[in-house]
């Protein structure tokens, strides 16, 4: 059975030894490969093909089959995170949604140093942020960095990261994303996740006052975010706990319903491949 402190976030703990070999940054090690075989594969060709629906929750062009970065987003989509990065670096602001992208989920479920796991989290919100700089309106910028953001906060306390202004930074980037992209889906289940974790951090009133954040309106964007996105496994684990974090035991069954739902789904790509793995072991918790 879910419940509240069950962070659907990483498959791998960081022992306190891992934590210390990586507490020097990023180092050189190789990033820890994809656990699971039976994870669909990509060229570029069957990439083109699959695109609208890897990227239901957020709209981007596909690339050219013959550009470079087909060949980056297919290695990304079928769990070469590292390669897809690397790839996506060499290829300027163009390759950086792929760059970002690729670093964060990685960071986010399969990095096992917590040092390094908040190193790679650094590292996406200084590139996004100054592609934002640059491009105010990236909407892929925009939400990279809010992404890596909440995962960083989450890493390092949140009411730390509020008190620093990274929550403010976070909700602002998203709204942006969802004034320009109204479709995009990832941004509306972000921006409801950070509504709930807020008030269950400091409260109802404080989160109102300070924070601009509501229960009812973390609810409708969580409706409106798996209406736009209705496969996103990620999405439905994070509205579980927001229901338990805002309304309690009341709402338990609920929550069971939305990870029993989202174990069920059949993964499109390694990215979905691991939110299944976190559903069915949020279930055994």
């Amino acid at each position: 059975m879910p419940h509240s402190d069950f962070k659907p976030f990483s498959l791998l703990s960081a022992s306190p030894a891992a934590a210390t070999a990586g507490s020097a940054g990023t180092g050189t090690e190789p990033w820890t490969p994809l656990p699971y075989p039976d994870v669909p594969r990509y060229d570029a060709r069957s990439l083109r093909t699959h695109w609208p629906r890897l990227h239901a929750g957020h709209a981007l062009p596909p690339p050219a089959p013959d550009a470079p970065l087909a060949e980056g987003w297919a290695l990304y989509h079928s769990g070469e995170f590292e390669r897809a990065a690397a790839l996506g670096l060499l290829h300027g602001p163009d390759g950086l949604a792929l760059a970002n992208q690729a670093t964060a989920i990685y960071a986010n479920y399969l990095e096992p140093r917590e040092a390094v796991r908040l190193a790679l989290f650094r590292q996406v919100i200084e590139r996004a942020g100054a592609q934002v700089a640059i491009e105010p309106d990236n909407c892929q910028a925009l939400y990279w960095q809010a992404y890596a953001l909440g995962r960083y906060s989450q890493g390092i306390s949140v009411a730390r990261a509020l008190a620093q202004g990274l929550g403010t930074k976070l909700k602002g980037a998203l709204e942006h994303v969802i004034e320009l992209q109204p479709e995009h889906g990832d941004a509306h289940l972000a921006l409801a996740a950070f509504h709930a974790e807020v008030i269950d951090k400091v409260g109802a009133l404080v989160g109102r006052m300070t924070y601009g954040v509501r229960a009812d309106t973390s609810i409708e964007l969580f409706e409106r975010g798996l209406a736009l996105h209705p496969h996103s496994a990620a999405g439905m684990m994070e509205y579980a706990r927001a229901l338990l974090m805002l309304h309690g035991e009341s709402r338990t069954g609920e929550a069971n319903r939305l990870f029993e739902k989202a174990a069920a789904l059949t993964p499109v790509d390694a990215r979905e491949r691991l939110d299944v793995e976190l559903a069915r072991a949020g279930l055994t918790e």
